[in-house]
């Protein structure tokens, strides 16, 4: 299917018919099926009985399937899909469009009625007219139909996987009123929301509640992998990694991780949300299990953003494999690795120049043990906070120097603290990633490499490049940052995967993975030690 054509018409329909016939999970949430006999939409997942093929209209977008009146499957839920992440380098109208989109995606902003399309206008430099027009040519419906269906999904995964308060639903998908969410989800889906909820829906463990949903993703997908990166760089206190059989794994072997545990803390509407969530595959279902505690349901939309971008949950490995895969043959299930945090992973980006992942997991422990606030979880081992933009810009020079931090990575802490602490910087997945990047090289201690890995991890651009890796160099097999960029342009726009698969491509997997140049650390030595982040 073209990536570059956006309306049912021009979906290729008989591939389409084939991978929904198939159940082809590798095109999950890249279409949905409408069925005309019945009035409802599917995803390609979708284990209802095969029907006929003219009853059948593709489409791109669930919001476009929901503009033509079809109501989502309550078997195969399209709210579980992962989100069509489509990216280009050449026309500007769609990657305009597709930045727009960007926006609305992320429930961060999701405030009284939400991002309209006059504020995303005003963000992006463009008229809300021509917002319109180049969002209804690419997508097929208006800005404001677009969002809409995003929090009637948003709120009808609430509604069928936890048993929260319809009013905490309505607030939590970022509906105004009850009034409105009600009005909304009975124009859209002819039910009222009451209708839909689970009997099961929901679970408690112990004294500490949990909340659990589903999260579809496309395979294929190395989990080991994925988790295994999170397990070598875990602070603690703030994340565990566990392993199938509860041990330490033994040096030089190749352990079988199982889920992530970690502690959050979100701040929204004025008000900080501090708690904990795990994260566990169902690789048969092609799904992750997401459970998260009760003291953050009133942010669940905004976790469960984070944990898709923290595991690359909506990456589509169709379009990545097939620009990536002659060259990187042995990586085609790897994701890059997000954040739950862009603040977070900012600090540990500067803490990790220079220096081994041991050591900078050494040094983020003591800085979340000095600065970080105590939470109490049902999780041995997890009991505090990652620090606070606040309490890190407050910190003194001989506190961080206390930890072991040097005094060029004090004051570009300072300075990524004070930026984000003040409003100035924003590190997230919304974020425009040109002028972020601009900003962060524009800060003390940040240079090209540590800019383009906070873009590749936390801004979750996919065309990311520190091109000044001498690892990434070396697997390339050249010596210079321009060669190594010249080397990278036929890999556009996937150059943030060609670096992970790069660095875990065989022939550099006996050597250190990764360092940044010394532009980025001050006048400390190269060293090739590791991304430490």
């Amino acid at each position: 299917m073209p990536a570059n054509h956006t309306s049912s018409e021009a979906l290729q329909s008989d591939a389409c018919y084939l991978a929904m016939k198939t159940h082809d999970a590798r095109f999950d949430g890249s279409f949905f099926t409408a069925v005309t006999s019945t009035g409802i939409y599917c995803r390609p997942v979708c284990r209802v009985k095969l029907p006929r093929r003219e009853n059948c209209r593709f489409f791109r977008h669930a919001a476009q399937a929901e503009a033509a009146g079809f109501r989502p499957c309550l078997r195969c839920r399209p709210e579980l899909a992962p989100r069509a992440a489509s990216w280009s380098t050449e026309d500007a109208s769609r990657i305009l469009a597709l930045q727009a989109a960007r926006l609305i995606d992320e429930p961060d902003a999701w405030s009284e009625d939400g991002p309209g399309a006059a504020q995303i206008a005003a963000r992006l430099g463009v008229s809300d007219r021509h917002l319109r027009r180049i969002f209804e040519v690419q997508f097929g419906v208006s800005p404001l139909q677009y969002l809409q269906t995003r929090r009637l999904l948003a709120a009808k995964q609430l509604i069928a996987d936890t048993r929260l308060p319809m009013t905490q639903v309505a607030l939590a998908s970022g509906f105004a009123s009850v009034r409105r969410f009600n009005a909304a989800f009975l124009e859209h889906y002819g039910l009222n929301p009451s209708a839909l909820r689970r009997a099961g829906g929901g679970s408690a463990s112990g004294e500490d509640k949990a909340i659990e949903v589903r999260l579809g993703f496309r395979p294929p997908y190395d989990a080991n992998a994925m988790l295994g990166f999170f397990a070598r760089r875990a602070l603690r206190g703030v994340e565990v990694v566990s392993t199938a059989d509860g041990k330490e794994p033994a040096k030089g072997s190749t352990p079988v991780y199982t889920k992530l545990t970690r502690t959050l803390r979100i701040q929204h509407g004025g008000q900080a949300h501090a708690g904990w969530l795990q994260l566990r595959f169902d690789l048969e279902r092609e799904q992750m299990l997401l459970s998260v505690s009760d003291s953050l349901a009133a942010v669940l939309p905004i976790v469960i953003s984070r944990a898709r971008a923290l595991f690359d949950l909506d990456a589509e490995p169709m379009a990545i494999n097939a620009a990536l895969h002659a060259a990187f043959p042995h990586g085609d299930g790897l994701r890059v690795p997000g954040a739950v945090d862009g603040f977070e992973l900012a600090v540990r980006a500067v803490l990790g120049q220079q220096i081994t992942v041991a050591a900078a997991r050494t040094l983020g422990s003591r800085l979340v043990e000095a600065f970080g606030e105590p939470l109490a979880t049902p999780v041995e081992g997890l009991n505090r906070l990652f620090p606070t933009p606040a309490a890190i810009a407050a910190a003194s020079g001989d506190e961080l120097g206390r930890l072991g931090i040097v005094r060029q990575r004090q004051t570009a802490l300072h300075a990524i603290a004070s930026e984000v602490a003040a409003g100035k910087l924003a590190l997230h997945a919304g974020a425009d990633v040109p002028s972020t990047i601009a900003a962060l090289q524009e800060l003390p201690g940040i240079g090209a490499w540590t800019a383009q890995y906070i873009a590749m991890r936390a801004l979750r651009w996919p065309d990311a490049f520190p091109a000044g890796d001498v690892a990434l160099q070396k697997a390339l097999g050249v010596t210079t940052a321009r060669a190594a960029s010249e080397a990278s342009l036929a890999w556009q726009p996937w150059r943030s995967y060609a670096v992970l698969r790069a660095w875990h491509a065989p022939a550099a997997a006996s050597s250190p993975s990764s360092s940044p140049p010394a532009s980025d650390a001050g006048s400390l030595p190269i060293t090739t030690a590791g991304v430490a982040a």
